[in-house]
């Protein structure tokens, strides 16, 4: 699933096309789920020669704001990606080696094309139709976006307020971690991620963390995230320590990291791939 950095990555690339742009042709796939009830006549009108103000993002949800109401808001569920037409794209580990586009040149799974008067055309795609578009009056009164808390990477948490939140619930950190009105925009990998460098046993549970334990999740949340922003979600540039390479591939993944065994458990709900000989 795209996580926070992936959706930073396309939230830039729709800013660097669409912003000041009119949007000059609107296609809409009608598709009454991932449309989350809107027809496409509705979605289409939201977009359709309207000048593109700006691009925003929290968490995993991005919006599309004009000089008015409605303004259109996203999500990229499982699979959904965003990408220009006709340009190179990244590819996430999940699109696998599968063509991007029919023979024809259409971007396959296509949901929504929007062209913008200066010519370039972002495709939003989905294969598997947990990809929501949804309209609303602003993100401050839409209720989905407001059930949030602060971005993880824009609005982090202080260290003091990080470790009073966790430190009182009794959950396992990695359900803490993935709660998204903690902190949104930590999925699965990244959650992961953070507790593997962090150095910390994903099913502890919150009250039993340290302060000084608490401190360096934090600093591997920062961590984490700026590093995988700064190279643009491109996780060919991630460092070759990351647990992000051993995870997957073939049935489970790598057996072990830097010698060490990794283990697959179910801690949260989610598949969490862990190191026990270092994540205490």
């Amino acid at each position: 699933m795209p996580e926070l950095p992936e959706v930073e990555s396309v939230r830039r690339l729709m800013a660097s096309a669409l912003i000041g742009q009119r949007l000059i042709d609107v296609e809409v796939v009608p598709d009454e789920i991932v449309c989350s009830g809107h027809s496409t006549e509705e979605v289409d009108a939201a977009l359709r020669n309207r000048v593109v103000s700006g691009v925003h993002r929290r968490g995993k949800f991005f919006w599309l704001t004009f000089d008015s109401a409605p303004v259109v808001f996203g999500h990229l569920g499982m699979a959904g990606w965003i990408r220009e037409v006709g340009a190179d794209s990244l590819r996430l580990h999940s699109h696998g080696e599968a063509p991007l586009d029919e023979e024809n040149g259409r971007p396959r799974f296509l949901k929504l094309l929007m062209k913008a008067e200066n010519g370039r055309q972002i495709a939003f795609t989905d294969s598997r139709r947990f990809a929501r578009i949804w309209l609303g009056d602003s993100a401050e009164t839409n209720d989905r976006v407001k059930k949030l808390g602060p971005d993880a990477f824009n609005e982090a948490l202080s260290v003091a307020d990080f470790s009073k939140a966790i430190q009182k619930r009794k959950a396992p950190i990695k359900a803490i971690l993935l709660d998204q009105a903690l902190m949104s925009g930590i999925g699965n990998w990244i959650a992961d991620e953070v507790l593997y460098h962090a150095r910390i046993n994903p099913a502890r549970i919150g009250t039993s963390m340290s302060d000084a334990e608490a401190t360096r999740l934090h600093e591997s949340i920062a961590y984490v995230l700026d590093l995988a922003v700064n190279v643009e979600a491109d996780y060919t540039k991630f460092p070759e320590n990351w647990l992000f390479h051993h995870r997957w591939g073939g049935n489970k993944g790598a057996d072990l990291i830097e010698g060490r065994e990794i283990q697959r458990d179910t801690v949260g709900g989610r598949t969490t791939a862990w190191v026990p000989a270092i994540q205490l």
